[in-house]
C-alpha cells in the first residue's frame, strides 16, 4: 500500500558546497540518498515530491571537521506492504522450491504449499516452469502474476514478503 509521509533527513555537507547553489546540492544530495532505499519502520522510499520550503535546513550544526549537518523535512510517497494485500507482480524466477516475485520493489515468495494443486514443477521446461494440468497456464519467468501477502518479515533495511495463488482469482494474469 502507498502513503504520503512527511520525513526529516540529516545531511552532511562539505564546506565546499557552501554557496548560492546549496539549496540545489540539498535537493539532489535528499534524492540521491533517500528515493529507493527501504526502511524497515516506514518501507520503500518510491520518491521525494516536496521539499518543505519554509527552513530548507540551511541552517546547518556546524561540526569539529569543517562539514556542517542540514536537517531536511521532505513529503515522499512511501510503499509498505501488509498481510492480506492482493498485488500484481512478475516473475523473477523459479525453481522447486517455489517462485519469486517483483512486486515493485518488494520480492515475495510463493512455495510450492501455497500454489493450486493443479499446477506442477517442469524441471525439464526450458526455462523451469509451473505448469496447470487441466488449463494451457504456465507460470515461469517474466509471467504477470496475481498474488496475495500472507506474511512479511521486517529488517532494518530490507522487507521480505510470503505470498499464496492457492486462492480464488489469483496466479497467472491472462
Amino acid at each position: 500500500m502507498f502513503f504520503y509521509k512527511l520525513l526529516t533527513q540529516d545531511l552532511i555537507m562539505h564546506p565546499s558546497y557552501f554557496n548560492q547553489a546549496l539549496a540545489g546540492h540539498l535537493s539532489n544530495e535528499l534524492r540521491r540518498q533517500v528515493e529507493g532505499s527501504c526502511s524497515g519502520r516506514l518501507g520503500y522510499i518510491i520518491a521525494v515530491v516536496q521539499e518543505e520550503t519554509g527552513d530548507m535546513g540551511h541552517r546547518g550544526r556546524i561540526m569539529e571537521d569543517g562539514q556542517a549537518v542540514f536537517s531536511i523535512k521532505y513529503r515522499a510517497i512511501v510503499y509498505r506492504p501488509f498481510r492480506g494485500e492482493v498485488v500484481d507482480g512478475v516473475v523473477a524466477s523459479v525453481n522447486k522450491m517455489g517462485i519469486f516475485v517483483d512486486v515493485g520493489p518488494l520480492q515475495c515468495f510463493i512455495s510450492t504449499h501455497l500454489v493450486p494443486p493443479d499446477f506442477s514443477f517442469d524441471p525439464n521446461a526450458n526455462p523451469p516452469c509451473f505448469s496447470s494440468t487441466e488449463d494451457t497456464l504456465v507460470i515461469q519467468k517474466g509471467t504477470k502474476i496475481r498474488l496475495k501477502i500472507v506474511g512479511t518479515r521486517v529488517d532494518a533495511t530490507e522487507i521480505f514478503a510470503i505470498g499464496t495463488i492457492k486462492e480464488d482469482y489469483l496466479g497467472p494474469l491472462g
